[in-house]
Protein backbone atom coordinates (compact mmCIF):
# COMPACT_ATOMS: atom_id res chain seq x y z
CA UNK A 1 0.00 0.00 0.00
CA UNK A 2 1.41 2.77 -0.63
CA UNK A 3 1.48 6.25 1.40
CA UNK A 4 -2.29 7.80 1.77
CA UNK A 5 -0.99 11.49 2.74
CA UNK A 6 -4.45 12.85 2.62
CA UNK A 7 -5.87 10.97 4.89
CA UNK A 8 -2.72 12.16 7.63
CA UNK A 9 -4.19 14.37 10.84
CA UNK A 10 -1.38 16.53 12.19
CA UNK A 11 -3.00 16.09 15.75
CA UNK A 12 -0.29 18.81 17.45
CA UNK A 13 -1.67 21.74 15.95
CA UNK A 14 -5.22 21.26 16.65
CA UNK A 15 -6.71 22.61 20.05
CA UNK A 16 -8.74 20.00 22.79
CA UNK A 17 -12.24 20.01 21.88
CA UNK A 18 -13.95 18.19 18.57
CA UNK A 19 -12.94 18.87 15.07
CA UNK A 20 -14.68 17.25 12.19
CA UNK A 21 -12.97 15.59 8.83
CA UNK A 22 -14.67 14.79 5.78
CA UNK A 23 -13.40 12.45 2.95
CA UNK A 24 -14.90 11.37 -0.44
CA UNK A 25 -13.99 7.61 -1.23
CA UNK A 26 -13.46 6.50 -4.67
CA UNK A 27 -12.12 3.80 -6.95
CA UNK A 28 -8.64 5.27 -6.10
CA UNK A 29 -8.29 5.12 -2.67
CA UNK A 30 -8.98 0.92 -3.06
CA UNK A 31 -6.48 0.62 -6.12
CA UNK A 32 -3.94 2.17 -3.22
CA UNK A 33 -4.72 -0.96 -1.08
CA UNK A 34 -4.43 -3.07 -4.09
CA UNK A 35 -8.10 -3.98 -3.88
CA UNK A 36 -9.90 -4.79 -6.73
CA UNK A 37 -13.55 -6.48 -5.22
CA UNK A 38 -14.93 -2.64 -5.99
CA UNK A 39 -15.50 -1.56 -9.49
CA UNK A 40 -16.36 1.38 -8.18
CA UNK A 41 -17.07 3.51 -4.85
CA UNK A 42 -18.63 6.72 -3.98
CA UNK A 43 -18.60 6.76 -0.16
CA UNK A 44 -18.97 9.88 2.16
CA UNK A 45 -16.85 10.01 5.25
CA UNK A 46 -17.51 11.93 8.44
CA UNK A 47 -14.96 11.43 11.20
CA UNK A 48 -15.43 13.36 14.42
CA UNK A 49 -11.69 13.66 16.00
CA UNK A 50 -12.48 14.68 20.00
CA UNK A 51 -8.41 15.74 21.19
CA UNK A 52 -8.31 15.11 24.58
CA UNK A 53 -5.30 15.84 26.86
CA UNK A 54 -4.37 12.00 27.06
CA UNK A 55 -6.00 10.27 24.37
CA UNK A 56 -8.08 11.15 21.06
CA UNK A 57 -11.55 9.53 20.25
CA UNK A 58 -12.73 8.63 16.69
CA UNK A 59 -15.90 8.26 15.49
CA UNK A 60 -15.86 7.38 11.86
CA UNK A 61 -19.76 6.69 9.66
CA UNK A 62 -19.82 6.14 6.38
CA UNK A 63 -22.82 6.75 4.18
CA UNK A 64 -22.20 5.79 0.08
CA UNK A 65 -22.57 2.88 -2.49
CA UNK A 66 -19.75 0.93 -4.19
CA UNK A 67 -20.31 -0.72 -7.34
CA UNK A 68 -19.63 -4.94 -6.57
CA UNK A 69 -20.67 -7.86 -9.11
CA UNK A 70 -23.54 -9.85 -7.87
CA UNK A 71 -22.22 -13.29 -6.72
CA UNK A 72 -25.31 -15.19 -8.78
CA UNK A 73 -25.49 -13.44 -12.32
CA UNK A 74 -21.74 -11.63 -12.25
CA UNK A 75 -23.95 -8.41 -13.39
CA UNK A 76 -22.52 -5.15 -11.68
CA UNK A 77 -24.74 -3.43 -9.28
CA UNK A 78 -24.46 -0.21 -6.86
CA UNK A 79 -24.53 -1.85 -3.08
CA UNK A 80 -25.42 0.78 -0.74
CA UNK A 81 -23.47 1.07 2.10
CA UNK A 82 -23.77 2.08 5.95
CA UNK A 83 -21.29 1.61 8.50
CA UNK A 84 -19.91 3.43 11.98
CA UNK A 85 -16.63 2.71 13.86
CA UNK A 86 -15.29 3.90 17.10
CA UNK A 87 -12.15 3.67 18.66
CA UNK A 88 -9.56 5.62 20.96
CA UNK A 89 -6.20 6.17 20.06
CA UNK A 90 -3.60 6.39 23.13
CA UNK A 91 0.10 7.36 23.24
CA UNK A 92 2.75 4.34 24.96
CA UNK A 93 6.04 3.84 24.42
CA UNK A 94 5.61 1.48 21.25
CA UNK A 95 2.86 0.86 18.38
CA UNK A 96 0.16 -1.23 18.99
CA UNK A 97 -3.05 -1.96 17.41
CA UNK A 98 -3.75 -5.67 18.43
CA UNK A 99 -7.33 -4.29 20.22
CA UNK A 100 -9.39 -2.46 16.98
CA UNK A 101 -10.82 -0.40 20.06
CA UNK A 102 -7.74 0.91 21.28
CA UNK A 103 -4.63 2.31 18.94
CA UNK A 104 -1.57 2.82 21.00
CA UNK A 105 0.89 5.41 19.28
CA UNK A 106 4.25 6.12 20.73
CA UNK A 107 4.68 9.57 22.31
CA UNK A 108 7.36 10.86 19.68
CA UNK A 109 4.07 10.81 16.94
CA UNK A 110 2.76 14.24 15.84
CA UNK A 111 0.49 12.72 12.78
CA UNK A 112 -2.31 9.82 12.66
CA UNK A 113 -3.46 8.03 9.46
CA UNK A 114 -6.60 7.25 9.37
CA UNK A 115 -7.14 5.61 5.55
CA UNK A 116 -6.68 2.31 7.15
CA UNK A 117 -9.57 2.19 9.39
CA UNK A 118 -11.97 3.87 6.58
CA UNK A 119 -10.58 1.38 4.74
CA UNK A 120 -11.67 -1.57 6.91
CA UNK A 121 -15.00 -0.27 7.58
CA UNK A 122 -16.06 0.07 3.95
CA UNK A 123 -15.18 -3.06 3.22
CA UNK A 124 -16.64 -4.68 6.63
CA UNK A 125 -20.30 -2.51 5.30
CA UNK A 126 -20.81 -4.99 2.23
CA UNK A 127 -22.51 -7.97 2.75
CA UNK A 128 -20.69 -11.04 2.27
CA UNK A 129 -23.09 -12.48 -0.13
CA UNK A 130 -23.78 -9.77 -2.84
CA UNK A 131 -27.27 -10.17 -4.05
CA UNK A 132 -28.38 -7.71 -7.47
CA UNK A 133 -31.38 -6.07 -6.43
CA UNK A 134 -32.66 -6.92 -9.80
CA UNK A 135 -32.82 -10.74 -8.64
CA UNK A 136 -34.70 -10.43 -5.45
CA UNK A 137 -37.33 -8.55 -7.25
CA UNK A 138 -37.38 -10.55 -10.07
CA UNK A 139 -36.64 -7.24 -12.42
CA UNK A 140 -33.28 -8.41 -13.58
CA UNK A 141 -33.00 -9.88 -17.26
CA UNK A 142 -30.29 -11.60 -17.84
CA UNK A 143 -28.60 -14.55 -20.14
CA UNK A 144 -26.92 -15.83 -17.09
CA UNK A 145 -30.11 -16.42 -15.14
CA UNK A 146 -32.21 -17.73 -18.38
CA UNK A 147 -29.07 -20.55 -18.29
CA UNK A 148 -29.48 -21.27 -14.13
CA UNK A 149 -33.23 -21.60 -15.03
CA UNK A 150 -33.06 -24.23 -17.59
CA UNK A 151 -30.56 -25.98 -15.25
CA UNK A 152 -32.23 -26.14 -12.21
CA UNK A 153 -33.30 -29.23 -10.99
CA UNK A 154 -36.87 -30.40 -12.07
CA UNK A 155 -37.01 -27.33 -14.92
CA UNK A 156 -35.83 -29.17 -17.77
CA UNK A 157 -37.85 -30.76 -20.79
CA UNK A 158 -35.93 -33.96 -19.89
CA UNK A 159 -37.85 -34.69 -16.77
CA UNK A 160 -40.92 -34.25 -17.90
CA UNK A 161 -40.83 -37.92 -19.46
CA UNK A 162 -40.40 -40.70 -16.90
CA UNK A 163 -38.53 -43.77 -18.40
CA UNK A 164 -41.17 -46.58 -17.52
CA UNK A 165 -39.06 -48.36 -15.91
CA UNK A 166 -38.49 -45.44 -13.03
CA UNK A 167 -42.57 -45.41 -13.04
CA UNK A 168 -42.52 -49.01 -12.04
CA UNK A 169 -40.03 -48.27 -9.44
CA UNK A 170 -42.06 -45.56 -7.98
CA UNK A 171 -45.49 -48.06 -7.89
CA UNK A 172 -43.15 -50.65 -5.35
CA UNK A 173 -42.29 -47.32 -3.05
CA UNK A 174 -45.67 -46.05 -3.11
CA UNK A 175 -47.45 -49.49 -3.07
CA UNK A 176 -50.33 -47.27 -5.41
CA UNK A 177 -51.66 -49.42 -8.58
CA UNK A 178 -51.19 -46.81 -11.36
Amino acid sequence: MRPLKEYNISFTGLKPGEHQFKYIINKAFFEAFNYDDFLDSNVNITLDFIKKDTLFELHFSAKGNVKVLCDISNEPYDQPIQGNLDTVVKFGEEFNDDNEDLIIIPFSEHQINVAQFIYEMIVLSVPSKRIHPGIEDGTLQSDILEKLKDLQPGKSKENDKIDPRWADLKKLITNKKP
